[in-house]
């Protein structure tokens, strides 16, 4: 939390009371940060919640939450909330006017609003978002150190395409030795890295940059999904990732009284998974036509029959929430286990990657090697 309950005696109090210092486990490094990203919103949420908890009326609890902020877009923003709010719109008007909430959050926070429990509706939403980062964190953290070996195996494979290949090409030439097939397709390689090394760099970083823009774009996002779907390990994992988020929040809408129908429709714009995302609109096609939740999730291969199994379950006893949670909590579960899984097999897999790569080249360098040595002896 960014400030402790019992000094509230006022907005002011708060901030001088505020620390200044963050450990740096408590920090997010973001590329090109959002004015409300994940974890901002989770904040947001979880603040919000126990403020109102505490009794601080909404007009105060905006005021603080608004008045430690660092980031002046985020703050903009809050004061923008904050002036709806004193000019007699609801929280969820407020919020709807701004594009980075969502109509998910708007329904949800209307709903609170309009049953007296908007304290509980925030506190869910933070636990949403607080998931959702701690899966985030758990894929980057199975990634990043094959990624990190991944990307100095590529440096050393381009450094010996670029300088060591060359080298053994022109001792070749002046001894007018036969390079053997194997030799000349390396040899080939390496003079493309060297008349379009630079322009596959720029072509790679501009790729990096194009994607922010590509997201928008519902062709790029199915053909990158259904490419990472095919991944060994990573595949499965990013689907039970988004799994574990599509249960959590339909517990959470259930929660709030939400119809199914109506649930689908807003978990649709919290998910960005392009298979999840199709499926879904046949879902919501399909209860509409007068079917039950666990007959339209059965036609579709990305939900598993357990999940199907207990969604039955759940109809016929009337606990969708509870059956969701579980859901939720069995998911998340299996991303943390599957993280350390992934973490652990995909490092040997890419070393072993590499070195057949680099022992490729080395064999390609020295089969002419021998016929030079026989020459000279």
């Amino acid at each position: 939390m960014a400030f402790q309950l019992e000094n509230i005696s006022g907005s002011d109090a708060v901030v001088e009371k505020k620390s200044t210092i963050t450990t740096l486990l408590e920090k997010e490094v973001i590329v090109l940060k959002k004015a409300f990203s994940n974890k901002v919103k989770e904040d947001f949420y979880t603040e919000l919640g126990v403020l109102l908890k505490a009794g601080i009326n909404l007009k105060e609890a905006l005021e603080l939450i608004k008045n430690t902020q660092k980031q002046k877009k985020t703050k903009s923003i809050l004061q923008i909330v904050l002036e709806d709010v004193i000019s007699g719109k609801s929280l969820s008007e407020a919020l709807q006017r701004q594009k980075e909430f969502s109509d998910y959050e708007y329904h949800s926070i209307k709903i609170g609003e309009e049953t007296g429990t908007l304290f509980t509706i925030a506190e869910q939403l933070g636990t949403f978002y607080c998931r959702k980062n701690e899966q985030r964190k758990h894929l980057i953290n199975a990634l990043t150190y094959p990624c990190i070996i991944l990307s100095t195996a590529v440096l050393v494979v381009v450094f010996m395409l670029q300088f060591v290949v060359p080298m053994f090409e022109d001792i070749f030439k002046q001894q007018n030795i036969e390079m053997p097939a194997i030799t000349v397709f390396v040899v080939r390689i390496s003079d493309l890295i060297q008349d379009y090394g630079l322009w596959l760099f720029l072509g790679v970083l501009g790729l990096f940059f194009a994607r922010l823009f590509l997201n928008q774009k519902g062709t790029y996002r199915r053909l990158k999904d259904a490419f990472l779907n095919k991944i060994p390990f990573v595949g499965k994992f990013i689907k039970t990732v988004y799994l574990s988020q599509f249960a959590q929040a339909i517990a959470l809408l259930t929660a709030s009284k939400v119809p199914i129908v109506n649930s689908i429709t807003l978990v649709k714009q919290m998910i960005d998974y392009y298979p999840l995302m199709t499926a879904l609109d046949k879902v919501e096609q399909q209860l509409l036509k007068g079917e039950t939740l666990s007959q339209s999730l059965s036609g579709h291969a990305l939900f598993d029959e357990k999940m199907i199994a207990l969604v039955r379950v759940a109809e016929e006893t009337n606990q969708t929430e509870f059956i969701f949670e579980r859901l939720n909590s069995q998911y998340n579960a299996r991303v943390q286990q599957r993280s350390k899984v992934l973490a652990t097999v995909m490092e040997p897999m890419i070393i072993l990657f590499v070195g057949l790569f680099v022992g490729f080249i080395l064999i390609a360098m020295y089969l002419p090697m021998f016929k030079l040595s026989s020459i000279l002896g």
